[in-house]
């Protein structure tokens, strides 16, 4: 039977990836920083390990025959080891990458993704790539202001197609565990395009309390930004392509129900599934 290592395994798409895979009967190791802090469902084998000393990965990656890669973060200094070890050891690698066709030239999540699909195609594993929009989890961010009753941030007009992790998670398992995804690139969305006030709305609905949009001046959302990233091109990257989805509102795909069988889940599904986050 073939063994799955995913990393991430505790993150908000790897712990949906890992009890699916589970409990499909295939054997799971899950890579994560603490085996004895790590919640995991039975059967599952936690090895210790960590992307940023690739070396610890050897012990991981015995009897291993497909990789689920989740990176931490963006930076990429250890990318090529730990694509040359997972290689050298592995058959096939998933790898959760980005829209890298839709986000603004020069943001950094782009070069990263970019690079790190570069180097796993050079490699002879066979590979697929995962390229989800923008994360509807991403919105955690707003829980306090939530909690306030008014959101206050930049571009209220951005309308996004944002992507429950679950599907994610579930297109992850799907490519993982049957035949025909070598050299997939998948990009996938949600099913609709809310704008960032409608998704505060919405939220405040899934709580029961009203949530309403407070425009943030773009200068005083970019000393926040920096403040807490500390990355001057990443910041302005991003907010660089928040605001291109206000004229040209970030793209649906049909990836999601055509590998599923089902439609992808709704934004309003999200919130409701979170709503104990935000109160």
């Amino acid at each position: 039977m073939s063994r799955i290592l995913v990393t991430g395994a505790t993150g908000n798409v790897g712990k949906h990836v890992v009890p699916q895979l589970a409990g499909a009967g295939l054997q799971v190791r899950a890579l994560v920083r603490d085996p004895d802090r790590a919640k995991l469902p039975e059967g599952v084998e936690a090895v210790k390990g960590d992307l940023s000393v690739p070396e610890t990965l050897e012990p991981a990656l015995k009897d291993v025959e497909s990789v689920f890669l989740i990176w931490p973060g963006f930076a990429a200094e250890t990318a090529r080891d730990v694509v040359e070890v997972i290689a050298a050891h592995a058959r096939r690698v998933v790898y959760l990458s980005a829209d890298v066709e839709d986000l603004a030239d020069g943001e950094s999540p782009t070069l990263f993704h970019q690079e790190v699909e570069r180097l796993i195609r050079h490699t002879g594993l066979s590979w697929t790539f995962l390229r989800p929009v923008g994360f509807a989890a991403n919105t955690l961010g707003w829980a306090d202001q939530v909690r306030q009753g008014v959101v206050r941030w930049p571009y209220g007009e951005a309308r996004r197609s944002l992507i429950h992790e679950k599907d994610i998670a579930a297109v992850a398992v799907h490519v993982l565990t049957s035949a025909g995804h070598g050299g997939g690139k998948y990009v996938l969305s949600g099913p609709e395009q809310l704008s960032q006030a409608e998704q505060a709305r919405i939220i405040g609905e899934a709580v029961g309390r009203e949530v309403r949009w407070a425009e943030l001046p773009l200068d005083v959302a970019r000393e926040q930004l920096l403040a807490a990233w500390g990355d001057t091109r990443f910041v302005d990257g991003a907010l660089a392509g928040w605001g291109a989805f206000v004229d040209t509102p970030e793209r649906i795909t049909d990836t999601v129900p055509k590998l599923l069988g089902r439609p992808a889940l709704t934004f309003r599904q999200w919130a409701t599934d979170h709503a104990a986050d935000f109160r």
